[in-house]
């Protein structure tokens, strides 16, 4: 057997890798790689067992091909908006996904609404906001650098989509204390 790539739902940040790392350490399961959303096992892992141990921490191995390319998809969008500091300023979220994922942006954004209901646009919109509610939480940024870090061409073009996703303006969030 050779070595085998399964791939996981709902593991998208560093700490669902760390926790699936000290879990395998523990039980003794021998792994290449975990990475969000995937784990390269060794060709000498017991299959089962790691399901077993997956489905116990709270996440689901995934076989469907289109459940894959929606959970990379999630995964590329965190990564743009989460972790790339500033790049979502200066790539186009669209190029960026198809450089990442390796599909047309058109056949990644027809698969990923079909499977979740809504559009990837508005699923990257959601993501910015809530990089944008963490910003302005941090207090370290105006609004100015954080609209550009977001990659909007405005100030009023983000606080619109803020206000139309969160139902409130920046000043009535920041008012309230972020607590929404």
């Amino acid at each position: 057997m050779k070595n085998k790539t399964i791939y996981v739902k709902g593991m998208h940040c560093h700490c669902c890798k760390r926790l699936l790392e000290l879990v395998f350490e523990k039980e003794h399961i021998a792994y290449q790689k975990i990475e969000s959303g995937k784990i390269l096992l060794s060709k000498d892992a017991d299959l089962k067992r790691v399901q077993s141990l997956v489905e116990q921490n709270g996440f689901q191995i995934m076989e469907d091909k289109n459940l894959i390319l929606v959970e990379q998809i999630k995964l590329a969008v965190i990564e743009l908006i989460q972790y790339a500091n500033n790049s979502n300023s200066i790539i186009r979220n669209s190029d960026y996904l198809v450089g990442k994922i390796g599909f047309s942006y058109p056949q990644l954004s027809s698969v990923f609404s079909e499977y979740e209901g809504i559009t990837l646009e508005k699923f990257i919109i959601q993501n910015k906001i809530e990089k944008t509610k963490e910003l302005l939480q941090e207090e370290e940024m105006t609004l100015s650098e954080i609209a550009y870090q977001m990659g909007y061409s405005s100030v009023q073009y983000l606080s619109n989509q803020f206000k139309k996703i969160t139902g409130m303006t920046v000043s009535e969030w920041r008012k309230v204390g972020g607590q929404i």
